[in-house]
């Protein structure tokens, strides 16, 4: 189990990781960059691109190592660690980025919020919202924070695809204790 772990964890990260660089490298080669509503589109959308490795992953676990048999917690199990790499490698690159490659990141992001609510919301909710978003501010420029949310952030799609994956791969036959215990009311 430990080496479909490790490597299809590692194939979720390169997709987690790869995209959003590749989409960069591509638009500055033009002369461009990617805009906040790009990147975050382009972002969610190799974060959901890569899970389809937990899910390639359990069924590999599955097929070749568990003689064709999956209960549910062994597939939520190898799912989960699975997705646990991507979010940890994403984590660590959010913060190499806002630390390292590109510091004025933040302050630039915050700006463009900032415009985008100027021109959406009436003037006493904008004001609100601004000093709503400064709090915030001073909350993310913490290293530690900004690896937490971004890890959560891949985690989570990650759940969603292990739970959707572990039941799609369970094989019947024998229930798991969890189903087990459920059925017991």
């Amino acid at each position: 189990m430990k080496k479909i772990v490790i490597k299809y964890g590692l194939w979720a990260a390169l997709i987690t990781l790869g995209l959003p660089l590749i989409g960069e490298i591509i638009l500055q080669s033009g002369g461009g960059r990617v805009d906040f509503t790009t990147g975050e589109i382009i972002g969610y959308a190799s974060m959901a691109a890569a899970m389809i490795f937990v899910f390639l992953g359990m069924k590999k676990f599955r097929d070749e190592v568990n003689n064709g048999k999956l209960s549910f917690l062994e597939a939520l199990k190898v799912g989960l660690l699975i997705a646990v790499i991507p979010a940890v490698g994403f984590g660590l690159y959010s913060y190499v980025y806002s630390e390292f490659l590109h510091p004025e990141f933040m302050d630039e992001y915050y700006s463009y919020s900032i415009e985008q609510m100027k021109e959406s919301l009436p003037e006493a909710e904008f004001e609100a919202k601004v000093a709503e978003l400064e709090a915030q501010k001073e909350m993310f420029m913490n290293p530690f924070v900004n690896f937490f949310v971004m890890f959560a952030t891949v985690f989570i799609i990650g759940v969603i695809f292990t739970l959707v994956s572990s039941l799609i791969l369970k094989t019947a036959g024998e229930p798991d204790q969890l189903e087990q215990n459920l059925n017991l009311s």
